[in-house]
């Protein structure tokens, strides 16, 4: 293997083949370079779907009114649902073992204003417990606290970028923000994984929101997480006590599907996960079809190469070359070409996806990536069968008698 003088008689092969040896390699870069960007694309769709999922908490449950659309104990359809407090509580002592957090939530938007600085932000008016539905990250100060609601205090958390918006570097802790016409102390700044739209809200009390709004009890959604020993099946039944109890409550028809909604993050997960398998598999299939394809295209060339040498091979022989070192120089030269062509596709692929990433993610790809372990052992398999693929028509040539070969044509 180690030979120098087989190693000079391959780089001279080479030499007078180049458009040989520029076909073979082609081949090879060609198949790894198409599985490289073929697999990172399809972690990248993988990387999307989970972020849009995993942002908020997998344990969560979201509860929104409609309106009925069905007549039921004397209620005229079309009949608009609303949700207050005692609803809040009700589910909170009804459901109790089940219930981690409960937090009911109102969006506004509003004109927000800090000395000269001013723009428009969606504030929502939670309990303490939207904290752990959000996966909010406190940076500085603190949440939304009991004593809050309690007291009903003008309070506000705000996002990273509206401190950034706003205080242009001062410390917004303490300070004053005017949100609609209302003086809000600053206590909390928070960043958020779910990226910058979810760090331009404010959160303030909910009993505050509706003291605001004269003193009304009405709630826009609530949102309940339950205790993840429960599971799938235990989520999805929690969800069917709760929508029964509403429905009873609020006087729907039993089979009415719009007088309220639900969002069961953790159904909406499952599916998530068993389409990224599904994507997953597709994506491996289409990446081994493609590996296959540069095997085939890799087996061709040598058969050909094979054929074109075998004059050649016949003088070898005739001069007492061995059936064994006939099947090494092929398989030497075919191994070599296959290697170096390899890795010229390996780092083109890898290349190519550090670079497109951030432009692809208007196409929903994020981060497309392919970890190293993958790609190196699709290389090495391309290799291997490379080997493979110069191996079988260098046996067949070793086995020509000198005399037959020689007048080949």
């Amino acid at each position: 293997m180690f030979n120098r003088d087989r190693w000079r008689e391959i780089f001279e092969t080479i030499g007078k083949n180049k458009l040989r040896t520029f076909l073979s390699g082609f081949t090879v870069a060609l198949g790894i370079f198409i599985f490289i960007i073929l697999f990172g694309l399809g972690n990248g769709l993988k990387n999307t779907f989970q972020e849009f999922f995993l942002d908020d908490a997998s344990n969560a449950i979201f509860i929104y009114p409609g309106k009925t659309s069905k007549p039921y104990k004397g209620f005229k359809a079309n009949r608009r649902i609303e949700f207050k407090n005692d609803d809040v509580k009700e589910i909170e002592e009804n459901f109790a073992f089940f219930i981690e957090h409960l937090t009911p939530r109102i969006r506004r938007s509003a004109l927000t204003k800090y000395k000269n600085e001013s723009n428009t932000y969606s504030t929502r008016a939670v309990a303490p417990g939207h904290q752990f539905v959000e996966k909010t990250i406190l940076m500085k100060g603190r949440y939304v606290n009991q004593s809050d609601l309690e007291e009903k205090k003008k309070s506000a958390v705000i996002g990273r970028l509206v401190a950034k918006d706003l205080f242009k570097g001062e410390d917004p802790l303490g300070k004053f923000i005017n949100i609609g016409s209302i003086a809000f102390k600053v206590v909390g700044v928070f960043q958020d994984d779910g990226g910058d739209n979810e760090e331009r809200y404010i959160y303030i009390p909910y009993t505050t929101r509706q003291l605001i709004e004269k003193s009304n009890d009405k709630v826009d959604q609530i949102i309940v997480t339950f205790r993840k020993e429960l599971g799938h099946s235990g989520a999805l039944a929690l969800e069917k006590s709760i929508k029964k109890y509403l429905k009873e409550k609020k006087s729907i028809a039993p089979s009415d599907p719009n007088g309220i909604y639900f969002q069961n993050l953790t159904d909406d997960l499952k599916q998530s996960q068993q389409f990224a398998v599904v994507l997953q598999l597709i994506v491996s299939f289409v990446g081994l079809g493609t590996l296959i394809a540069g095997i085939i295209g890799i087996s061709n060339i040598m058969v050909f190469v094979v054929k074109e040498r075998t004059k050649e091979l016949g003088i070898r022989k005739a001069l007492g070359a061995t059936p064994r070192s006939v099947i090494q120089m092929i398989l030497q030269e075919s191994v070599f070409i296959t290697t170096i062509s390899g890795y010229i596709g390996l780092f083109l692929g890898v290349l190519l996806l550090e670079n497109i990433g951030l432009k692809l993610e208007d196409y929903f790809i994020k981060n497309p990536f392919i970890d190293f372990g993958t790609a190196l052992a699709a290389t090495v398999v391309l290799i291997i069968f490379g080997a493979i693929a110069g191996y079988i028509p260098a046996k067949r040539a070793s086995s020509i008698k000198p005399i037959v070969a020689l007048r080949d044509e």
